[in-house]
């Protein structure tokens, strides 16, 4: 049985602290909002499900503005069946105009949107403008109605769903319904920071009970033994599965985590990670990068599908960012992988990890091809070249000798090695060179 539908009111109140808000702009398709999610102070927009206006629109606009002005977040939540089509092309001017509030105000304060009604066309449009876009298990999400689509003979299953927006990288979040959804927004609202000059928030912590262990190395494990306990959120976990990515707390402070699969990374993988830093480094949110990947998929067909170009937006982007950046080394960190992830203030390189500029085996087979080529059993004594040039030149210390890593420290001081970067980063200041902006792949 179909949950009921909640109303603009019951959303509001799910998503605002104990239910209280200022109401503003009141009356129309739109209701605006005023007040603490999360106990961060929020503006919210909120559609009841009827055709929208221009008016309708010039509201949205309008809290944007305002939010800007006064460094708050602004939460959107989208239900409408579509724009009013007898106003034409005064909606059309009025949907460009929000379209470019949107972008003004992109990294000034959050945007977050929650969908949990009909969200399609321009409206679509909007919500995956956002920092982070949440949606419910009973919403729509759309360009073109899957009903549409489908009569054209491009039928999908899922399309418009949650699960869906959540495969395709639109969705950062999904809850089970509208309720869920808005208690989601505020959680995240309440994260966040409220603006790109804010101060970190802190927050109450508990240290993990899990201890980092390279031996059965998972990335949702791996991040479980670093953060603080219960503390991460992970986000966009329908797409690029072999990148974890999250908001967590070390030590009460936030951070965003990119952790990397022992797998191959394929274009979505390295997407996914670099939206997660572009976020962060938005609002000088620290960035803690776990390293451990056999590197970018070996595919001709992944490098087809924009890989070498997702590839390159990844480490530029990780260039780019001023935030603070540490990178633990947890596993295998070889060639271009260490060249685009490892881009940090910081790297700890974790006893029992591999750091190198081509694969220890490759390695040997070039540098010791004539003495292998002698021996009475090649591969015997191949794998032997290769564990012995690996301890030699690919550990821990050998990176930290040679300058590819700040720190050496066993699995079980990670954290607290963590912890003390972080402090000490707290205080980060970078300048850019003077330009309009870069021109990193997209």
């Amino acid at each position: 049985m179909a949950s009921k539908k909640l109303s603009k009111g019951e959303i509001l109140a799910a998503f605002f602290d104990e239910g209280v808000y200022t109401e503003l702009f009141a009356g129309g398709a739109v209701q605006a909002a005023y007040g603490c999610a999360g106990g961060q102070p929020v503006y919210a927009v909120c559609q009841s499900g009827a055709a929208v206006t221009a008016k309708d629109l010039n509201k949205n606009r309008k809290v944007l503005g305002m939010a800007a002005k006064t460094g708050n977040p602004v939460v959107t939540f989208y239900d409408s069946v579509g724009a009013k089509l007898e106003e034409g092309l005064d909606l059309l001017a009025a949907n460009a105009a929000l379209t470019a509030e949107i972008a003004r105000v992109s990294g000034v304060v959050p945007q977050i949107a929650v969908v949990t009604g009909v969200c399609g066309g321009t409206a679509a449009l909007a919500a995956a403008s956002a920092d982070l876009c949440i949606m419910a298990e009973d919403a729509q999400l759309f360009f073109t109605a899957p009903f549409t689509s489908a009569a054209g003979g491009d039928k999908l299953a899922g399309a418009g769903s949650a699960a869906f927006a959540a495969k395709a990288g639109v969705a950062a979040l999904t809850a089970k319904d509208g309720a869920e959804a808005a208690a989601l927004a505020a959680r995240v609202a309440g994260t966040l920071p409220g603006n790109n000059l804010a101060g970190p928030s802190v927050f109450e912590f508990e240290a993990p009970s899990a201890v980092l262990e390279l031996n059965s190395y998972s990335a949702p494990k791996a991040v479980e033994a670093l953060v603080d306990a219960g503390s991460a959120l992970e986000v966009y976990a329908g797409f690029g599965k072999k990148v974890y990515t999250a908001l967590a707390t070390v030590n009460g402070n936030i951070v965003g985590v990119v952790a990397t699969e022992p797998d191959g990374l394929c274009h979505n993988c390295v997407s996914k990670a670099a939206r997660m830093v572009r976020l962060c480094d938005a609002f000088s949110i620290p960035v803690v990068t776990l390293v451990n990947s056999e590197g970018f998929v070996k595919s001709a067909t992944d490098d087809q599908a924009g890989g070498i170009r997702e590839a390159a937006r990844l480490a530029g982007t990780y260039a780019d960012a001023t935030t603070a950046k540490v990178a633990v080394l947890a596993g295998k960190a070889v060639g271009p992988v260490y060249t685009a992830l490892a881009n940090a203030d910081v790297t700890i390189a974790v006893e029992g990890c591999i750091v190198a500029a081509l694969e220890p085996q490759a390695a040997v087979r070039v540098l010791y091809k004539d003495e292998l080529d002698a021996s009475d059993n090649i591969l015997a004594a191949t794998a032997a070249k290769t564990a012995q040039y690996a301890a030699a030149e690919c550990s821990a210390q050998a990176a930290l000798a040679a300058g590819a890593a700040d720190f050496a420290v066993a699995a079980a001081e990670v954290r607290a090695t963590l912890a003390a970067a972080l402090d000490m980063l707290a205080t980060k200041r970078a300048q850019r060179l003077p330009k309009k902006h870069g021109n990193l792949s997209l």
